[in-house]
């Protein structure tokens, strides 16, 4: 299926000191070939697994990482358990050399567990990692946060954020689509998600188009790309991606910034909850996409929502009483100071 989808656009990333005016304003998702393919920690990935956890374990301090780990039976599909809001995974702090003893004890099991360290800040547990692996494309200030895993698959969501991930073990394949695809992604529920935005409520390898009709919209707008050890993508504000680690061991390093002051203090946890912002003074490409998402569950100009799902993961908001109604007053303001 995905060698149908149209290829990202690809642009050489040797030499470059920082993502090319182009690339930013055209406001789509480019890879970037060989960026960081230098890099020590790609390097020592180029050579084999064991070399890259040797290598990431001389950096880690002790601090106890969150970890997912999803029982063999979900392919390492991170989603729901079934029809309800319950995720199918769990999630406990774990010592980075204990999860990457088990992520190569895993790499022959013919029913792995999914296993993902998700989005650990590196200069809180891998410090001095990022200064070793410098990267000149992304805005100074902009931290570096690590994944770790086996064969895992992450539902299409968005970042509030422009993004620009590398990979520097394993291959991945990103599934990316433009902002005004949200009502044809089936966005899920608000209120229980795994990682405070919505998720694509369509299986990616399997997407059930009769149940989701409005899908095959979103695979023609759809772009793929699939990215080697030292490749990087950018992922423009707000295009939902679904990823995919195609190998028995990944590592990827990834940058989130904001180009705007309103952009970066945008209560994205909220957002959908919170129906009058400000949004004047954002560029208009993003007023765009946030515009979308508002057309999607707020004005439902494509009907009900939630009306694809079973009973048990559908959200509707509750009424607000005037406690609540005053607490969203004042939040408001907070924002618009």
């Amino acid at each position: 299926m995905f060698d149908q989808l149209q290829r990202a656009r690809e642009i050489p990333g040797t030499d470059l000191e920082a993502l090319p005016d182009d690339v930013v304003n055209d406001g789509r998702p480019v890879v970037v070939r060989g960026a960081v393919v230098d890099w020590p920690l790609v390097r020592a990935a180029l050579q084999s697994d064991e070399a890259a956890v040797a290598y990431l374990e001389r950096f880690y301090n002790g601090t106890p990482i969150n970890t997912v780990v999803a029982p063999p039976s979900e392919r390492g599909r991170l989603f729901y358990d079934g029809e309800s809001k319950t995720l199918n995974y769990r999630e406990a702090p774990q010592l980075l050399p204990n999860v990457l003893k088990g992520l190569l004890q895993q790499k022959n099991s013919d029913e792995p567990l999914g296993i993902a360290i998700q989005a650990i800040s590196a200069a809180d547990c891998l410090p001095g990692l990022e200064e070793v692996n410098p990267n000149p494309l992304v805005p100074g200030g902009a931290s570096a946060r690590v994944w770790i895993g086996n064969r895992v698959t992450v539902a299409p969501h968005f970042d509030v954020a422009d993004n620009l991930a590398c990979v520097m073990a394993g291959r991945r394949r990103f599934i990316l689509f433009p902002p005004e695809q949200t009502a044809n992604l089936y966005p899920g529920p608000m209120d229980a998600t795994p990682a405070n935005v919505p998720i694509s409520m369509v299986p990616l390898d399997e997407p059930d188009l009769e149940r989701f009709p409005l899908y095959r919209q979103a695979l023609d707008a759809a772009l793929v790309a699939e990215l080697e050890p030292g490749d990087a993508i950018y992922i423009p504000y707000m295009w939902w991606h679904g990823v995919q680690s195609l190998g028995p061991f990944n590592v990827l390093m990834n940058y989130w910034w904001s180009r705007d002051d309103v952009s970066a203090r945008h209560p994205y946890g909220a957002l959908l909850h919170l129906a009058y912002v400000l949004y004047g003074d954002m560029p208009f490409v993003e007023r765009q996409a946030w515009r979308a998402l508002y057309d999607h569950y707020v004005f439902q100009t494509g009907g009900d929502p939630m009306e694809a799902f079973p009973p048990a993961q559908r959200y509707y908001p509750r009424k607000l009483d005037p406690e609540r109604v005053e607490k969203l007053k004042d939040a408001l303001r907070e924002l618009l100071r």
